[in-house]
């Protein structure tokens, strides 16, 4: 059986060994019975691509994507203050 340490080492590992994902900036958090993926990613396909690669590697897994988006460019619009 594997340990809670191991599993969360392979998964980040794969995060940053894998070529299509390539990325140090996630964690991996064991929470009961899932794995929790955290961090910010520059966008929504990449977080898409990072879960599917680690949902697709550990199929027996409850994965829960907690990765959120990091604003990359100016805003568009004006914030109005009240």
């Amino acid at each position: 059986m594997t340990s809670d340490t191991d599993l969360e080492a392979e998964i980040q590992r794969l995060l940053t060994e894998h070529d299509r994902i390539a990325e140090q900036g996630i964690t991996v958090q064991r929470r009961d019975h899932l794995i929790v993926l955290g961090g910010e990613v520059e966008s929504p396909q990449r977080r898409d691509e990072i879960c599917r690669q680690i949902t697709a590697h550990f199929p027996d897994l409850e994965i829960t994507c907690d990765i959120g988006i990091t604003r990359a460019q100016a805003p568009s619009e004006v914030e109005e203050i009240s």
